[in-house]
């Protein structure tokens, strides 16, 4: 480059020729480099012939104040070996200048530059005699310099300046995208890494919440056999085969008997949740009729408090419904008790229907229509919910908070069963609630039997 005359102007056609090779030179650096530091290194490598140097150096910060050499071409083979260590100051020298004003800096004659003194014996020793240094720019931000050292003093001329321009400018959008890659070749191997532990400690814990549920069911049903003595020891004494019984041992004994039945039903509920987290509930469908279910449920129950009113609304006709008949018994107790339990005083109303006209006339049959469901209502006047707490309730053992627990007693499983027990009959449980005004659960189940697998 340094050796044309200076007053020689380069033909237009050799200047776009140049250009192009340049920028040809560090598109294939792009595309063949594996790294960042590799983009400016094939790129230095190709580019220097093109622009005429005698060597070359890419500097990039390593500090806010200090540039660290990460790509250097044709230096001499003795200061090889020592280029790692290579350092400069940002705002000192014609590189740390380039960076520290974000402009093109031209030295043409290091030795009749005053200000380059102490440059002219290592100038000397290496053999150049000029210099230019080009910002590179990531993001806007100046992060590095490219600098070629020529052996010549000539100046440049304008179609020198204008590839060199054009140099920094490839190289810098070329390195910012590579940049770029590698940022996002870190994050993925990272994500790969965190998907690989994530899913490991997935299967950690869905063992931890297999053995729960196995510990669970085991002790449920160990705990089931010295409680169903307690019931029959209790049964024998209250029918008189130990002797008669004062009225007091009798009360005493109604009170074991309706301890050991709370009990028992507790001890039903754990292990049925744990058996259906396993996958082992047995589900027997038949053919029923909803509203004989509803009327069965709310008279295997206890009665509410005095001041609360119990209606049922319900076809005179019978809603036919094939399901598991003992599970939608004990989900709709669980749902009436717990309309039982908060509701002081007011009415609580069961309501029994068919949500889009019934599945079982001709038309509907010849249609094959399945969408059909056979929904129960259970609507209070109690004390309602808020709606933050809505999806809380169905978590296991848990109620909306402590103080309800302890007012009102229970373990909190029986929604959560009710849910579950109502999802693996193919339909759900839902609610809705409006604190102090009531709540309505409402179990929806297909008409026709569809188990959830």
């Amino acid at each position: 480059m340094h050796e044309s005359p200076v007053d020689t102007p380069v033909p237009a056609h050799e200047t776009a020729v140049r250009e192009l090779r340049a920028a040809r030179e560090i598109a294939h650096a792009f595309l063949t480099a594996r790294s960042p530091d590799e983009v400016y290194r094939l790129a230095l490598e190709r580019v220097a012939p093109v622009v005429g140097a005698a060597f070359g150096c890419v500097y990039l910060r390593e500090s806010d104040d200090v540039l660290r050499l990460v790509a250097a071409w044709n230096w001499p083979g003795e200061y090889r070996e020592f280029l790692g260590e290579m350092r400069v100051r940002v705002g000192l020298g014609p590189t740390g200048r380039a960076v520290a004003e974000s402009r093109f800096i031209e030295v043409y004659d290091i030795f009749s530059d005053p200000s380059l003194a102490d440059w002219r014996d290592a100038a000397h020793e290496l053999g150049f005699a000029s210099t230019v240094s080009l910002p590179i720019v990531l993001s806007d931000h100046p992060e590095g310099a490219l600098t070629f050292y020529f052996r010549s003093t000539e100046r440049l001329d304008e179609a020198d300046r204008s590839l060199l321009r054009l140099v920094a400018d490839q190289l810098s959008a070329t390195a910012e995208k590579a940049h770029l890659i590698e940022d996002l070749q870190r994050a993925n191997v990272q994500l790969r890494e965190q998907n690989v532990e994530l899913e490991a400690r997935f299967l950690e814990a869905e063992e931890a919440r297999r053995l729960k549920n196995e510990f669970l069911a085991n002790v449920s049903h160990e705990l089931r056999t010295p409680l169903t003595a307690i019931m029959g020891f209790t049964y024998l004494l209250r029918e008189g085969h130990e002797g008669a019984l004062t009225d007091q041992q009798r009360q005493s004994l109604e009170k074991v008997d309706a301890a050991a039945t709370e009990l028992m039903g507790l001890i039903d509920d754990l292990l049925s949740l744990a058996n259906l987290q396993l996958g082992r509930l047995d589900v027997r469908p038949e053919t029923c009729d909803a509203v004989a279910l509803a009327r069965a449920a709310m008279g295997g129950i206890h009665d509410p408090s005095p001041g609360v009113e119990v209606r049922t609304l319900a076809p005179d006709a019978a809603v036919p419904v094939r399901t598991d008949p003992s599970q939608v018994i004990r989900i709709l107790r669980n749902l009436v008790s717990n309309a039982y339990k908060f509701t002081p005083a007011g009415r609580v109303t069961v309501r029994v229907r068919v949500s889009s006209g019934s599945p079982w006339t001709p038309e509907a049959r010849a249609g094959g229509d399945a969408r059909h469901s056979v929904v129960w209502e259970v609507e209070d006047t109690g004390i309602g919910i808020e709606e933050r707490d809505l999806d809380a309730i169905f978590d296991p053992f848990r109620q909306v908070d402590g103080s309800a627990t302890r007012r009102y007693g229970g373990t909190g499983m029986g929604l959560a069963l009710s849910r579950q027990l109502a999802r693996r009959l193919g339909g759900d449980v839902s609610v809705r609630s409006r604190p102090g005004v009531g709540s309505t659960f409402t179990l929806s189940l297909p008409a026709g039997f569809l188990v959830a697998v």
